[in-house]
C-alpha cells in the first residue's frame, strides 16, 4: 500500500504541474447540480483544473428556451458554424434555464404527491375495513344501519318531484330486487301517500325481512355470510376503482385548457367517484344477502343397519328413543321397542362375528400368535410345499414365513 501511495503522489504531482484535469462535457444537464457532480467526480475538487461544457442548439435544454431566436442572431451575424461561441452571458443565461427547469420539476413533484394523497386517503379508509372483516368483526350494526340507509335512499330518488310523478310500480319493482317485500302497493291511497310515510314503512319491512333471514339461517351462518358478502362486494369494487382513478388521473391535464386547476379537479371528482363506488357497495352488499342462497353441508348420519335395510341411529339417537319408548304408548311406543330389540340383535350379532375374527400375524418379537381354540387350520400335504413362496406364511399353519419354518432348508 506504501508502494502504491508513493507512485500516485508522484502521478499527482505531474498532473498539478500541467494545470490540472480537463473536464470536457457534451452537453449541459437540466440539473446544475448533475454538472458539479461530472466536475466533482471528474476532477477532485481542491486540485487545479478546468471544465468546458460543448452545447448545441438542438439539445434539449436549448430547445425549450428559445433556441430560434439564438440561431437567427448566428445567422444574422454570419457566425461559423465550427467557431464556438464563448461568453460569460450565455452561460448565465444556460444557468437561468436549469434553473427553471428545476423549478419545474419541483413543481411537479409536489404535485404527483398531491395527487397520491387522494388516493392515500381512500385506501386507508378501504384497507381498514378490510382488516376489520379479516379479523371477523361482528358486522351485524353496521349491516342494519346499512339496509336503512340503501332503502331510504331508494325510495327518496323514487319520490322526488310531484307525488303525480311517482312511479310507484317501478319503486316495488326495485325494491323487490333488493329484498323480499311484504308490504302491499294496494294498501296505500296514492292520493294522500308521503314520501317520509313510504321511507318509514320500507325500512321496517326491510328490518323484519332481516331478521327473518337470520332466523332461517342461524346467527353463526349469517354472521359468516356477513363478512364473507362484504369482503368479496368490497374487493371487487375497489379493483373497479382504482381502474377509473387510472383513467381520470391520464386526461386531468387537459383541464388547465379551461383555465380549471387540475389538481382540485382530480380531488373533487376523485371524491365523488369514491363516494358513488361507495354506496354502489353497499346496495350490492344488502341484494346479495337477501337473493344469495347458501347451502351448509348436512353431517352424515352414523348408524348400524338393521335387517330391512333401514339406518338405526346410535349413541344419542338411541337414547332418546329409549326416552320416548318409556314415556310413549300406543302403536308408537311399540314401534320403539321393535326397534330397539332389532337394534340389540344386530349388535350382538357383530360382536358375535367379532369373536370369530384371529389374528394370525407374527407379534411385535417375531413370534407367531397362539390359534384360538376351535379355530380351524387349513394344512397343505407336504408334496405341495416345495412351490410355496419364500415369504409367504409356511402351510404348516405356525404362522411364519416359509422360508423361516419347513422352507429354511
Amino acid at each position: 500500500l506504501a508502494e502504491y501511495e508513493v507512485s500516485t503522489a508522484v502521478e499527482h504531482d505531474e498532473v498539478t504541474a500541467t494545470g490540472g484535469l480537463y473536464v470536457v462535457g457534451s452537453e449541459r444537464h437540466e440539473s446544475r447540480r448533475i454538472d458539479n457532480q461530472l466536475r466533482g467526480r471528474s476532477g477532485r475538487q481542491g486540485d487545479p483544473g478546468e471544465s468546458r461544457f460543448y452545447l448545441s442548439l438542438g439539445d434539449d435544454l436549448m430547445r425549450r428556451f428559445k433556441s430560434d431566436i439564438v440561431e437567427w442572431v448566428l445567422n444574422a451575424l454570419k457566425v461559423p458554424d465550427d467557431q464556438p461561441i464563448e461568453d460569460r452571458r450565455v452561460s448565465k443565461a444556460i444557468e437561468g434555464a436549469q434553473r427553471q427547469m428545476e423549478e419545474q420539476n419541483f413543481e411537479i413533484r409536489k404535485n404527483v404527491l398531491k395527487y397520491d394523497d387522494v388516493m392515500n386517503r381512500q385506501r386507508h379508509a378501504i384497507y381498514a375495513d378490510r382488516r376489520r372483516l379479516l379479523e371477523g368483526a361482528d358486522v351485524r350494526k353496521q349491516l342494519r344501519q346499512t339496509i336503512s340507509r340503501v332503502t331510504e335512499r331508494m325510495v327518496r330518488n323514487a319520490t322526488e318531484g310531484f307525488p303525480e310523478d311517482w312511479d310507484l310500480e317501478q319503486l316495488w319493482t326495485d325494491m323487490g330486487t333488493i329484498y323480499p317485500v311484504r308490504i302491499k302497493l294496494s294498501t296505500y291511497d296514492h292520493d294522500e301517500l308521503e314520501a317520509d310515510e313510504l321511507v318509514e314503512a320500507f325500512v321496517k319491512d326491510a328490518q323484519r325481512a332481516y331478521l327473518r333471514r337470520e332466523k332461517d339461517l342461524g346467527k353463526d351462518v349469517m354472521r359468516e355470510l356477513e363478512r364473507q358478502v362484504m369482503l368479496t362486494v368490497l374487493d371487487r369494487k375497489w379493483r373497479e376503482h382504482l381502474y377509473e382513478m387510472d383513467y381520470l388521473r391520464e386526461g386531468i391535464g387537459l383541464r388547465s385548457m379551461a383555465q380549471r386547476d387540475p389538481l382540485v379537479e382530480y380531488q373533487r371528482e376523485g371524491g365523488d367517484m369514491f363516494n358513488a363506488m361507495m354506496e354502489s357497495f353497499m346496495e350490492e352488499v344488502v341484494g346479495f344477502l337477501f337473493n344469495i342462497e347458501v347451502q351448509t353441508p348436512e353431517a352424515p348420519a352414523v348408524g348400524v343397519a338393521e335387517a330391512n335395510g333401514k339406518p338405526v341411529a346410535i349413541g344419542k339417537a338411541t337414547a332418546s328413543e329409549d326416552k320416548e319408548a318409556g314415556n310413549g304408548s300406543g302403536s308408537g311406543s311399540k314401534r320403539s321397542r321393535t326397534e330397539r330389540k332389532s337394534t340389540q340383535k344386530v349388535a350382538a350379532n357383530a360382536g358375535r362375528s367379532a369373536s370369530k375374527l384371529r389374528y394370525s400375524a407374527p407379534e411385535s418379537d417375531g413370534d407367531a400368535s397362539e390359534p384360538e381354540k376351535g379355530a380351524k387350520t387349513v394344512v397343505k400335504s407336504k408334496d405341495d410345499w416345495s412351490t410355496t413362496p419364500r415369504n409367504a406364511p409356511c402351510p404348516c399353519g405356525s404362522g411364519k414365513k416359509y422360508k423361516l419354518c419347513h422352507g429354511r432348508a
